[in-house]
């Protein structure tokens, strides 16, 4: 859970990963509400309102996902990677494991180590517009498709004060190439995922790996404003400088891999959702609901009117209220009408 944890910038050789510069923000809960900024040094934006009066601006919502299993049902890998070298998916993952735990090594380098071994003794290669090219056959859950959409119809709708803008944001250690191919990565502000160098070495190299606590360090980055990873996370800044508030914040996970970013959500006065398959066991996000890791937890059914739906509403419902009193406050403490 380490707030200081330093990421790093984009090679030239990795092609883009997040073009938060060049994305629109997601939906804005009302139509002329300002479009998220580019990657930001975590300075707020000094809009303007009549009469040169600064307005309140802490008005931004983060919705922060984990990918596998919880947008999708399977890891990202399973889907084409795994099937086009011709390799068993369990398999697979128990030998990354045991290799793992007999060298000693972060699972994550090695499953992304492993991926391109076995690649190469099938005679198979597969570069980065491979990997973008396989994200169009990963799957997702019941409604993930339309979710943005109606979540900010629903902010629209329900938003007191003007301006309210909701972002989204993933957080994966699965790669960043193969993200960028599936139909939902443009409605992320940013993504942070783990990534290969291609022309590093024979075999890929591991360029940026997102382990489980590794992943708060992107809690923080999204609560200071520092979303260019060139930039050093490390600096203290004051709550009242932060653009996004963790209690502005909802995480997405499935389970004992996202416990750190839940901890991190909740102790900062944050909120997190566990999600699991439909018709599957609940039993691990029980566990987490009982030990408070969790505000809720619901099946992975991202339709409008599901239990999911309707969870992550009462949420938003409270964090507009928050924006709403927070707001008026602000405008008495300096004399406005």
């Amino acid at each position: 859970m380490n707030e200081g944890a330093t990421g790093r910038g984009k090679g030239a050789g990795g092609g883009g990963m997040a073009r938060a510069a060049s994305r629109s923000a997601g939906k804005a809960a009302n139509d002329d509400a300002p479009m998220a900024r580019a990657k930001t040094s975590g300075k707020q934006d000094r809009r303007k309102q009549g009469g040169g009066r600064h307005v309140f601006e802490k008005k931004s919502i983060a919705l922060v996902y984990d990918f596998d299993g919880t947008l999708s049902p399977k890891p990202m890998q399973e889907y084409a990677f795994l099937p086009q070298v011709g390799v068993d998916a369990a398999a697979f993952w128990q030998e990354s494991n045991a290799i793992a735990r007999a060298e000693q090594a972060d699972p994550l380098i090695t499953y992304m180590h492993l991926l391109y071994k076995k690649a190469k003794a099938a005679g198979v290669r597969i570069d980065r517009s491979d990997l973008v090219a396989q994200g169009r056959q990963v799957e997702l859950f019941a409604g993930v498709m339309e979710w943005f959409d109606a979540i900010a119809e629903y902010v629209k709708l329900r938003a007191e004060s003007h301006g309210v803008e909701i972002r989204h944001y993933l957080i994966s250690s699965g790669l960043t190439e193969i993200i960028e191919g599936t139909p939902i990565y443009d409605r992320f502000t940013n993504v942070f995922a783990s990534e290969y160098w291609f022309d590093a070495y024979d075999l890929p190299y591991p360029k940026r790996v997102i382990t489980d606590t590794g992943k708060t360090q992107y809690l923080f980055r999204i609560n200071k404003g520092v979303e260019d990873l060139g930039q050093n996370i490390n600096q203290h800044m004051p709550e009242v400088e932060r653009p996004i508030p963790f209690s502005n914040m909802v995480y997405f996970g499935d389970g004992e891999t996202d416990v750190p970013s839940m901890a991190v959500m909740r102790k900062n006065g944050g909120h997190a959702i566990a999600v699991y398959p439909p018709g599957k066991s609940k039993q691990k996000c029980v566990d987490l609901f009982h030990a408070n890791r969790v505000d809720f937890f619901a099946p992975a059914d991202y339709r409008r009117g599901s239990d999911l739906f309707r969870r992550t509403c009462l949420l938003l419902d409270r964090m507009l209220a928050d924006i709403r009193v927070q707001e008026e406050t602000w405008r008495m403490t300096r004399g406005l009408k």
